[in-house]
């Protein structure tokens, strides 16, 4: 999902390419105010080519949760308190696409794409989109003020779904940006150092 111009929020569900036989790697990212570097990636627990799977984005004022077949794999939440900008002011829309990205994406750039196997095709079925039409001064969800809905702002993971964020983070998480001291020397970003759950 992305908004558009210079100062774009962006919340990205992405394959990284792979070599044949090699574990596919489900690449997370958000932006806010045109900048991301929001990266975790994962490592499957199952072929993603052999059948189809659902992959969700439950966007909130609260926090951004991603979902793999229903299993939560990531959490941002929303810490404007600390100063943390978070996407919520900018409409965005859906998009899905093949790029090729093979100058960053497949292993830093190592492995580039073998135009040979061309074309490149996706499918997709039993598409939904459940969201909040946006009008030029105003949200459809702002109007709203029903129980149920407003159940549905502020609900947070329950305790079987932390615990399955924390095994597939435990055991499929292989790149996570508040973890990477090399690319941040002078410290991980302030969201970091929050609670992640």
């Amino acid at each position: 999902m992305s908004s558009q111009g210079p100062t774009h929020d962006e919340i990205d569900f992405e394959f990284l390419g792979n070599l044949s036989g090699d574990p596919y790697i489900l690449h997370t990212n958000v932006f806010t105010q045109g900048k991301g570097n929001r990266e975790q990636q994962f490592y499957l627990w199952f072929d993603p080519t052999r059948n189809f799977h659902t992959y969700s984005i439950i966007w909130k004022p609260q926090h951004i949760i991603f979902l793999v077949d229903n299993t939560p794999i990531r959490v941002f939440k929303n810490a404007e308190s600390i100063g943390v900008p978070f996407p919520k002011s900018q409409p965005m829309r859906i998009y899905s696409s093949l790029w090729n990205a093979d100058d960053w994406a497949t292993r830093g750039g190592l492995v580039k794409t073998d135009w040979s196997k061309a074309p490149f095709t996706a499918y997709y079925r039993n598409f939904k989109a459940n969201a909040c039409v946006w009008s030029r001064t105003s949200s459809s969800c702002a109007k709203t003020n029903s129980v149920s809905a407003g159940a549905w702002e502020t609900n947070e993971l329950d305790a079987p779904g932390r615990r399955r964020l924390r095994w597939v983070q435990k055991y499929f998480m292989i790149y996570n940006y508040c973890t990477d001291l090399k690319r941040f020397p002078q410290g991980v970003p302030p969201e970091c150092k929050r609670p992640r759950f």
